[in-house]
């Protein structure tokens, strides 16, 4: 036997073995599918793809640390806990709405209180959001607290890079995490004169190649900024110039972030502090990180955050839920549109039940097998009556569902498999008829700028696209 036909032998072994792998894995079998169909059509490709990003048995070790401080942190927060049970008439409404069966399942599979002492603010572009996120670093006290999927040296990036600098040097405690492959291509020089006055950075899973290429698929989504205990934001933008529109590739770019004062921020710090253990394995107990708030506003809100180191898929059943339980309309924004299966059920249900379901995209992609994918997904939500719309005055990041009269989510998931399953996510779940009437407001306006897809156009696209779609949508659940 020569040695080619040795080496084939055993790479049909090592792809046996390795198939045998992916189905007692215990992923779904959506995943599965997928990964066996790489391995049988592209096997060499499908067998490093595999070893690099789809092991999934890694993932309780790699997090076992992660939940034993959440279960710590969320101790010493017993107290608040027992203080917010006092707005449990707020579940017993009795109206059927979509809060009373959103909120004790955010309750029972996040840890997620809902808070009622809250100010809200809607921020609508890169502008709008980094003028507030300045100004609160300006006027911090005692700590800033961030973390950011992407951090790029960007002119916004040493904008705040100075203004952090300077708050450290007058001995505020600044702590940052960013994602080390959201951040790929951040030089690591950016973060020295930071370092050099006190600031603490920390990635998030570094990747080191290629024996830990699995950790690629558990990646910090989140973007978070916590500042004195007391301000709080979180929503789709990053730190880069392209959130200002200063990309010439899109152009203007339309994104959604929320500023919250109020009782909510207690959980966006816990969220926070959980984050900061795992890099640095520092543990922050004191008082002052959690401050007494005062009256702040009367918008209810429950910050919820998911990710695979937590049992339940907590955002995506708290989209499920709402979506599931709508009434009248549900309004979604997002830049990916990969819903598995639940989801897709739910949304043609709803809409086949009457509720005006619409779905607003963009119309020139950033990540054109995404696109794809979700491209697949048009005919048979266009078939039950769902309404999609393509935006085509830039890019539309933002990811909002607004439901019914006062059901509002705001925050780092897209709808896809990849936010619900893998990243870490934060979103805000707002129970307010003002904030849902406002977010409205601003959803017909981006329509206007937004061309509806219609079945009979979507019927005309070539045989080459369709193909195209098809073949995405069955990598979809590993993109």
């Amino acid at each position: 036997m020569n040695a080619f036909s040795s080496f084939t032998w055993l790479f049909t072994i090592v792809v046996i073995f390795v198939s045998i792998l992916i189905v007692l894995d215990n992923r779904n079998s959506s995943r599965t599918v997928a990964w066996l169909l790489i391995l049988i059509f592209v096997p060499v490709l499908g067998l490093f793809l595999y070893l690099y990003i789809g092991q999934n048995h890694r993932k309780k070790k790699t997090f076992k640390i992660k939940q034993k401080q959440d279960y710590r942190i969320l101790k010493n927060l017993l107290g608040a806990q027992v203080f917010f049970l006092k707005y449990v008439d707020y579940l017993n409404s009795g109206d059927g709405s979509v809060k009373e069966k959103v909120i004790p399942l955010l309750i029972n599979n996040a840890d997620s209180p809902i808070t009622t002492n809250n100010d809200v603010k809607i921020l609508l572009n890169g502008d709008e959001t980094f003028k507030e996120i300045i100004r609160a670093i300006k006027c911090a006290k005692h700590h800033i607290h961030m973390e950011y999927f992407i951090i790029k040296d960007s002119d916004i990036g040493r904008r705040i890079q100075t203004h952090l600098i300077k708050k450290a040097k007058e001995g505020v405690e600044v702590r940052l995490i960013y994602d080390a492959v959201g951040s790929w291509e951040l030089n690591k020089d950016f973060f020295k004169p930071m370092i050099e006055v006190g600031i603490k950075v920390k990635a998030f899973l570094p990747v080191t190649l290629p024996f830990f290429g699995s950790r690629l698929n558990y990646r910090n989504h989140r973007k978070v900024l916590v500042v004195d205990g007391k301000i709080g934001f979180l929503g789709g933008l990053n730190v880069g110039d392209e959130y200002l529109g200063k990309e010439k590739k899109f152009g203007f770019w339309r994104d959604t972030h929320l500023k919250i004062t109020g009782e909510a921020i207690y959980v966006l710090q816990v969220i926070f502090l959980r984050d900061w253990f795992f890099v640095s394995k520092e543990e922050l107990e004191s008082k002052e990180y959690f401050p007494s708030q005062g009256y702040c506003g009367i918008t209810p809100v429950q910050i919820t955050a998911s990710g695979p180191d937590v049992y339940w898929q907590s955002i995506h059943q708290g989209i499920f839920t709402a979506i599931s339980s709508a009434n009248k309309c549900i309004y979604i924004t997002t830049p990916y549109l990969v819903p598995d299966e639940s989801i897709l059920l739910a949304l043609k249900t709803a809409a086949l039940r009457g509720v005006d379901v619409r779905v607003l995209m963009p119309h020139k992609p950033d990540h054109r097998t995404v696109f794809c994918a979700s491209k697949s997904y048009y005919m048979e939500l266009l078939e039950t009556g769902v309404k999609i719309y393509q935006y085509k005055k830039g890019f539309i990041h933002s990811k909002t569902i607004v439901i019914d009269d006062d059901f509002t989510t705001i925050g780092t998931t897209n709808i896809d498999i990849r936010s619900f399953q893998l990243n870490f996510e934060v979103n805000a779940f707002v129970y307010n008829s003002e904030i849902s009437a406002e977010m409205k407001k601003h959803y017909f306006e981006d329509l206007k700028d937004s061309t509806e897809i219609t079945l009979e156009e979507l019927s005309k696209r070539s045989v080459f696209d369709r193909m195209k779609e098809s073949l995405a949508r069955l990598f979809s659940p590993i993109l």
